[in-house]
Protein backbone atom coordinates (compact mmCIF):
# COMPACT_ATOMS: atom_id res chain seq x y z
CA UNK A 1 0.00 0.00 0.00
CA UNK A 2 1.21 3.63 -0.79
CA UNK A 3 -0.18 6.83 0.55
CA UNK A 4 -0.93 9.83 -1.19
CA UNK A 5 0.21 13.29 0.08
CA UNK A 6 -1.06 16.73 0.08
CA UNK A 7 0.38 19.54 -0.69
CA UNK A 8 -2.59 22.07 1.39
CA UNK A 9 -5.99 22.12 1.77
CA UNK A 10 -5.65 25.81 0.86
CA UNK A 11 -5.40 24.69 -2.96
CA UNK A 12 -9.18 24.03 -2.78
CA UNK A 13 -9.14 27.62 -3.28
CA UNK A 14 -7.35 27.30 -6.85
CA UNK A 15 -8.34 25.98 -9.79
CA UNK A 16 -6.43 23.61 -9.39
CA UNK A 17 -7.41 21.95 -6.02
CA UNK A 18 -5.95 20.16 -3.80
CA UNK A 19 -2.42 18.84 -5.22
CA UNK A 20 -1.76 15.46 -4.23
CA UNK A 21 1.34 12.98 -4.80
CA UNK A 22 1.92 9.67 -4.70
CA UNK A 23 5.25 7.62 -4.68
CA UNK A 24 5.90 3.88 -5.92
CA UNK A 25 8.24 1.71 -7.01
CA UNK A 26 7.70 -1.33 -9.55
CA UNK A 27 9.18 -4.79 -8.16
CA UNK A 28 12.77 -5.23 -7.41
CA UNK A 29 14.79 -7.93 -9.06
CA UNK A 30 18.12 -9.33 -8.70
CA UNK A 31 19.61 -7.15 -11.23
CA UNK A 32 17.61 -4.00 -10.16
CA UNK A 33 16.01 -2.04 -7.12
CA UNK A 34 13.05 -1.51 -9.25
CA UNK A 35 11.68 1.94 -11.06
CA UNK A 36 10.85 4.54 -8.65
CA UNK A 37 7.67 6.58 -9.99
CA UNK A 38 5.80 9.63 -8.39
CA UNK A 39 2.59 11.24 -9.87
CA UNK A 40 1.38 14.46 -9.03
CA UNK A 41 -2.32 14.79 -9.36
CA UNK A 42 -5.42 17.18 -7.88
CA UNK A 43 -8.41 15.98 -6.77
CA UNK A 44 -10.68 17.57 -9.11
CA UNK A 45 -11.53 19.84 -6.46
CA UNK A 46 -11.05 23.37 -7.51
CA UNK A 47 -13.46 26.69 -7.33
CA UNK A 48 -14.61 26.17 -10.70
CA UNK A 49 -14.89 22.32 -11.28
CA UNK A 50 -13.03 19.21 -12.16
CA UNK A 51 -12.87 20.55 -16.10
CA UNK A 52 -11.60 24.05 -15.37
CA UNK A 53 -9.19 22.65 -12.77
CA UNK A 54 -7.59 19.68 -16.06
CA UNK A 55 -7.26 23.42 -18.33
CA UNK A 56 -5.61 25.07 -15.67
CA UNK A 57 -3.64 21.68 -15.12
CA UNK A 58 -2.61 21.23 -18.61
CA UNK A 59 -1.92 25.21 -18.91
CA UNK A 60 0.20 24.83 -16.05
CA UNK A 61 2.33 21.99 -17.51
CA UNK A 62 2.22 23.68 -20.84
CA UNK A 63 3.78 26.79 -18.90
CA UNK A 64 6.85 25.19 -17.69
CA UNK A 65 7.17 23.57 -21.31
CA UNK A 66 6.07 20.36 -20.74
CA UNK A 67 3.11 18.49 -23.52
CA UNK A 68 0.46 15.95 -22.38
CA UNK A 69 0.68 12.98 -23.31
CA UNK A 70 2.99 12.94 -26.62
CA UNK A 71 6.59 12.33 -25.42
CA UNK A 72 8.94 11.41 -22.52
CA UNK A 73 10.92 14.60 -21.21
CA UNK A 74 14.34 13.36 -19.97
CA UNK A 75 15.48 16.53 -17.82
CA UNK A 76 19.23 15.62 -18.45
CA UNK A 77 18.87 16.20 -21.80
CA UNK A 78 16.10 18.75 -21.98
CA UNK A 79 17.33 22.24 -21.04
CA UNK A 80 14.62 25.25 -19.73
CA UNK A 81 12.18 22.67 -18.05
CA UNK A 82 11.98 24.30 -14.09
CA UNK A 83 11.78 20.72 -12.04
CA UNK A 84 13.85 19.08 -9.40
CA UNK A 85 13.82 16.24 -7.04
CA UNK A 86 15.46 16.25 -4.05
CA UNK A 87 15.57 12.69 -2.21
CA UNK A 88 17.14 12.33 1.17
CA UNK A 89 16.40 11.01 4.52
CA UNK A 90 13.23 8.84 3.12
CA UNK A 91 11.55 11.90 1.63
CA UNK A 92 11.04 13.27 -1.91
CA UNK A 93 10.82 17.14 -2.47
CA UNK A 94 9.53 18.02 -5.17
CA UNK A 95 9.53 21.54 -7.23
CA UNK A 96 7.50 23.05 -9.62
CA UNK A 97 5.99 26.73 -10.51
CA UNK A 98 3.12 25.45 -9.45
CA UNK A 99 3.92 22.94 -6.41
CA UNK A 100 6.47 22.32 -4.31
CA UNK A 101 5.52 19.62 -1.76
CA UNK A 102 7.60 17.12 -0.10
CA UNK A 103 6.66 13.35 1.05
CA UNK A 104 7.54 10.49 2.79
CA UNK A 105 8.74 7.77 0.44
CA UNK A 106 9.21 3.95 1.39
CA UNK A 107 12.81 2.34 1.92
CA UNK A 108 12.70 0.41 -1.17
CA UNK A 109 11.35 3.85 -3.39
CA UNK A 110 14.48 5.67 -2.08
CA UNK A 111 16.76 2.69 -3.12
CA UNK A 112 15.39 2.28 -6.43
CA UNK A 113 15.61 6.37 -6.48
CA UNK A 114 19.38 6.09 -5.85
CA UNK A 115 20.28 3.38 -7.44
CA UNK A 116 18.89 4.44 -11.22
CA UNK A 117 19.37 8.40 -10.39
CA UNK A 118 16.32 9.30 -11.87
CA UNK A 119 12.67 8.86 -10.68
CA UNK A 120 9.30 8.75 -13.37
CA UNK A 121 7.49 11.28 -12.69
CA UNK A 122 3.71 11.25 -14.12
CA UNK A 123 1.66 14.45 -13.66
CA UNK A 124 -2.11 13.64 -14.52
CA UNK A 125 -4.30 16.26 -15.58
CA UNK A 126 -7.00 14.35 -15.02
CA UNK A 127 -8.31 14.23 -11.15
CA UNK A 128 -8.14 11.48 -8.76
CA UNK A 129 -10.96 12.30 -6.47
CA UNK A 130 -10.75 8.57 -5.00
CA UNK A 131 -6.96 8.68 -4.02
CA UNK A 132 -7.54 11.35 -0.71
CA UNK A 133 -4.61 12.27 1.32
CA UNK A 134 -3.56 10.43 4.17
CA UNK A 135 -5.55 7.38 3.08
CA UNK A 136 -3.60 4.29 1.78
CA UNK A 137 -4.15 3.36 -1.73
CA UNK A 138 -4.13 -0.65 -2.18
CA UNK A 139 -2.01 -1.82 -4.96
CA UNK A 140 -4.63 -3.11 -7.19
CA UNK A 141 -6.38 0.43 -7.40
CA UNK A 142 -3.12 2.35 -8.25
CA UNK A 143 -2.17 -0.08 -10.67
CA UNK A 144 -5.62 0.39 -12.78
CA UNK A 145 -5.60 3.97 -12.28
CA UNK A 146 -1.89 4.53 -13.78
CA UNK A 147 -2.45 1.86 -16.01
CA UNK A 148 -5.24 3.53 -17.77
CA UNK A 149 -4.50 4.41 -21.12
CA UNK A 150 -6.47 7.77 -21.53
CA UNK A 151 -5.56 8.46 -17.96
CA UNK A 152 -1.77 8.03 -19.30
CA UNK A 153 -2.52 9.96 -22.31
CA UNK A 154 -3.39 12.95 -20.05
CA UNK A 155 -0.01 12.95 -18.24
CA UNK A 156 3.10 15.15 -18.61
CA UNK A 157 5.73 12.87 -18.78
CA UNK A 158 9.37 13.25 -17.05
CA UNK A 159 12.41 11.65 -15.88
CA UNK A 160 13.44 13.42 -12.94
CA UNK A 161 17.10 13.37 -12.13
CA UNK A 162 17.22 12.47 -8.51
CA UNK A 163 19.46 15.54 -6.71
CA UNK A 164 20.85 14.81 -3.11
CA UNK A 165 22.56 17.07 -0.41
CA UNK A 166 25.99 17.42 -0.55
CA UNK A 167 27.60 16.85 2.15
Amino acid sequence: MTTPHVLSEARSLSPLGTLTVIPWSSEATADSAGTPFLMAYSLGDGRDGPEAGQQAMRAALESMGLSVGDRLFDLEKDAGISATLLVEGGSAALTLPFLKVQCPVPAEWQAAARESGKVYFLCSVRPWAEAVPGQPVDEDRLRAFVSDEEMLADCAHVLLPVRRLQG
